[in-house]
């Protein structure tokens, strides 16, 4: 079985949007490659960054390039959660409520600077995180198709932010970071037009009804049983570790398999290898693990790197033959 053409130019046209992107987002073309693969695997993506580095940018400018209905939600501590989901107004015509949609109701959401408002409005968005919908006076609403939330937050110890709980960072499929700039790329972008300017001007490059033929094509991806044994070995190693408070859920294994078939998917191959496991494993794992002592950022991927080598990996399918 190969991909057909139409499959084919739909993948180059993910590595146009991408280079596309770094024109804009300088140097961050592995950040616009993981958003992708998340968003192709039906996940979200959490930011955890300080303030300036570019986050809303980058998630504009992909909003951008699918042609995606598009909503910012700036998350305030007096943020509630009709203000996300809507709420049902009264009809003078029929005596009946109404209900008038939130800017939930969009296909790419900006959750910006999320872990600043309430528990209690951070709790509205699970259900539509992890059933695309929500409920409001006990009637279900479906959210469009398809449904992403791209969410930005600022590190936990900076004043006036509330940690996410656990349900709902679990519901995230990967963490990550965009960081400082290198010199070179900072340069690059002191040199570079205007960046809002340059977004109004971007034409789509991939129409969403192949994003979605790319979403449906990414479950055909061929995974062996050793590997998928290698995933749940590597989820299982976090449950019995000693400084390890809470392990890699079912949930997460589940993630794993969807965004280890994408990353195959844009190297156009039809079978997963365990380098397509590797290289999304750290942005998988490091929001999922709770330790016994906090670990900054680099402990918990040095910790990460620790157990993918205690862990054998299939040795009969290491090359991609």
């Amino acid at each position: 079985m190969t991909y057909s053409n139409q499959t084919t130019q739909a993948i180059q046209k993910l590595h146009n949007l991408i280079e596309v992107v770094d024109q804009i987002v300088i140097g961050k073309k592995d950040i616009t490659r993981l958003t992708l693969i998340a968003m192709l695997s039906s996940g979200h993506v959490l930011f955890e960054d300080i303030p300036g580095v570019g986050k809303t940018l980058l998630i504009k400018t992909i909003s951008k390039c699918l042609e995606a209905d598009f909503s910012r939600i700036q998350f305030t501590p007096d943020l509630i959660p009709s203000d996300i989901i809507g709420f049902s107004v009264p009809n003078l015509h029929d005596e009946q409520f109404e209900f008038r949609e939130g800017p939930i109701f969009n296909q790419i959401i900006l959750a910006d600077e999320i872990n600043r408002t309430s528990p209690r409005t951070q709790a509205a968005m699970l259900e539509a995180m992890s059933e695309k919908q929500v409920t409001l006076d006990g009637k279900t609403h479906q959210l469009p198709d398809p449904f992403f939330v791209l969410a930005t937050q600022n590190p936990i110890d900076y004043e006036g932010t509330y940690p996410l709980p656990e349900a709902q960072l679990d519901r995230f499929l990967f963490q990550l970071s965009l960081g400082y700039p290198s010199l070179e790329q900072e340069v690059r972008m002191l040199e570079s037009p205007e960046q809002l300017s340059a977004i109004e001007k971007l034409k789509p490059i991939l129409s969403l009804s192949d994003f979605k033929a790319l979403k449906e094509r990414v479950k055909t991806i061929h995974v062996h049983k050793q590997l998928l044994e290698y995933i749940v070995s590597l989820a299982d190693a976090t449950r019995h570790h000693p400084a390890i408070r809470l392990g890699i859920s079912p949930r997460g294994v589940q993630s794993c398999l969807a965004a280890a078939r994408t990353q195959a998917l844009l190297n156009e191959r039809e079978y997963v290898i365990p380098q397509d496991i590797l290289s999304i494993i750290k942005p998988l794992f490091r929001h999922r693990l709770l330790f016994e002592n906090k670990l900054d950022k680099e402990d918990i991927d040095l910790f990460i790197d620790q157990l993918i080598n205690q862990t054998p990996i299939p040795t009969k399918i290491r090359s991609e033959k």
